[in-house]
């Protein structure tokens, strides 16, 4: 039973995968896109983490010189309770001295390493932003390449359309163009035909009745 739900898990990430490459193949800027957002994303979850190993530090560090500060403090309290004769007194701040040595050390210890961890995350931070801004700019050279594919496209088409086709819209233009003149001429010439022929027949009755005489 369990070879059947791994070979069904299996087959449907496949299924996934490969749908996936085919919309990458129809429209790489649009999954580059997506990588993009995700990536922007994961740069966004570092940065908070970067911000709060940063508070971390410094609470260490606050917390690191109060302890310090208290140790040296529960020091002198002790030399004076130990001067004055005070046994109880000096017991007790002689063991307070010692739990705050022993937690400023644990304290400085956690402090460098907050320290180490916030300088690896700072590094790792800074490569992700590298990475990403190396993104966009690739984004923006596929969209260049992109523009310049379509562009050839588009003109190519233009191109075959008036060399190979004996009616594209270029010569359908031309055509138009040619009749709509020849058009424009009959009609001129229809419109000027009655007033031509009147002229004429006046001319030959002229010639006529100079001829008589």
């Amino acid at each position: 039973m369990a070879n059947i739900f791994t070979r069904m898990k299996d087959s449907i990430t496949a299924d996934l995968h490969e749908a996936l490459d085919q919309k990458e193949q129809k429209n790489p800027i649009a999954m580059l896109n997506q990588y993009l957002r995700e990536s922007e994303k994961e740069t966004e979850k570092v940065r908070k983490l970067v911000e709060r190993q940063y508070r971390l530090k410094d609470e260490f560090t606050r917390e690191y010189q109060k302890a310090l500060d208290m140790a040296e403090k529960r020091k002198r309290q002790a030399e004076i309770a130990q001067r004055a004769g005070e046994d109880t007194m000096y017991e007790f701040a002689v063991q307070e001295q010692e739990e705050y040595e022993a937690r400023t050390e644990r304290l400085k210890a956690s402090r460098l390493d907050a320290i180490e961890q916030l300088e690896t995350l700072e590094r790792k931070y800074e490569e992700m932003k590298h990475k990403l801004k190396d993104m966009h700019l690739k984004r923006m050279e596929l969209m260049g390449r992109e523009n310049i594919a379509r562009a050839h496209h588009r003109m190519n088409q233009v191109i075959e359309d008036t060399s190979d086709k004996p009616y594209s819209r270029f010569s359908e233009m031309d055509q138009y163009i040619e009749d709509l003149e020849h058009k424009v001429n009959s009609a001129y010439y229809r419109n000027t035909f009655d007033s031509k022929m009147a002229k004429l027949e006046k001319e030959m009755k002229d010639t006529e009745e100079v001829t008589v005489k």
